[in-house]
């Protein structure tokens, strides 16, 4: 059975969207997984699960082992291009890694998506070597953000070090050996001093961060910059509603508050003794003055960017694939 796809135009789209793209329901989208094999046990997908992201073994068949297909045409198809050229330059450099972002919201489920893919990719019949940044790591330090009042606006796009982002996707594409990317701790809520994760020549690198698709308006008088995003070769965007969103992103803090939060060293520990109500109170504080502004100022805008986008229903399952038309 050959899948079914609905074009839609700009007109078809929420309000700022635009189009086309081809848009697809999970089943249709299943059939282009065309016996793509599974190479994944259920006991490796429940390793990947993210701390509130259920990801069932029928969505890996259904949803992202057609992704994962669909890459290996657009890796094979970069390279394509590669070797045609350094036939047109009378050279032989070696490929550049093929980039891939993941964006959306906060608690959308971003991690688990990166590290699948990852994990899918992995086992390509070319066994590529396939690395994975968060670019939480390159949010400036706690201690600058308070110094310059932006702790309330962590995760906006100015509270990122973005011309350490722009230098370390620079080195990446130009095939520099051992390049290094800060790490960030969830449990302090910050960089960790002088830790660092060593990329060194992925064949493919998967950059996952809230604002990876955002660029900024730039007058004519200023200087020519890059975007983060210029250097992506493919990207996804994690889409959902709001109310959902700030659902699981209560649940998330809740489940948080039970775990993370009673180690002494997390940054919320002051917050793990409170009650259900008050706990639920402060959490939906967070999403609204934060994340909720984050996402309607800055990462949603990007949605209509990104090359294909997962549409997730209230239970956290892809129920809608839109990629976007070439």
């Amino acid at each position: 059975m050959d899948a079914q796809a609905v074009d839609i135009e700009p007109a078809d789209l929420a309000d700022g969207e635009l189009g086309p793209y081809h848009v697809f329901s999970e089943t249709d989208w299943a059939d282009l997984r065309a016996g793509y094999p599974m190479p994944l046990s259920r006991e490796e997908i429940e390793k990947l699960q993210g701390f509130n992201d259920r990801v069932e073994f029928d969505q890996v068949e259904s949803i992202y082992l057609p992704v994962s297909r669909l890459l290996t045409y657009y890796v094979s198809a970069t390279r394509g291009l590669h070797t045609a050229t350094s036939r047109f330059l009378g050279r032989s450099d070696s490929a550049v890694p093929f980039i891939i972002a993941v964006a959306g919201s906060v608690a959308v489920g971003k991690t688990t998506t990166a590290k699948l893919l990852q994990e899918l990719i992995r086992r390509w019949p070319s066994r590529p070597k396939v690395d994975l940044v968060p670019t939480d790591g390159f949010l400036w330090p706690n201690a600058k953000l308070l110094d310059e009042g932006l702790m309330e606006r962590k995760g906006f796009p100015e509270s990122y070090d973005v011309l350490s982002l722009l230098k370390f996707l620079r080195d990446i594409k130009a095939g520099h050996r051992n390049v290094s990317a800060p790490v960030y701790s969830h449990l302090t809520y910050d960089r960790v001093p002088g830790k660092t994760i060593t990329i060194d020549q992925p064949d493919i690198l998967i950059v996952e961060g809230l604002n990876v698709l955002q660029t900024t308006r730039l007058s004519y008088d200023r200087p020519r910059v890059h975007f983060v995003s210029d250097f992506f070769d493919f990207t996804i965007y994690l889409d959902a509603e709001e109310a959902d969103l700030e659902r699981w992103y209560l649940t998330r803090f809740r489940r948080l508050q039970e775990s993370r939060f009673t180690d002494p060293r997390s940054y919320f520990h002051q917050y793990a003794g409170l009650g259900e109500e008050e706990a639920n109170t402060f959490a939906r504080g967070l999403w609204q003055r934060i994340n909720l502004k984050n996402l309607r100022e800055n990462v949603g805008p990007t949605k209509m960017r990104a090359d294909l986008i997962l549409h997730k229903g209230p239970e956290h399952r892809i129920n809608q694939v839109a990629l976007r038309k070439v």
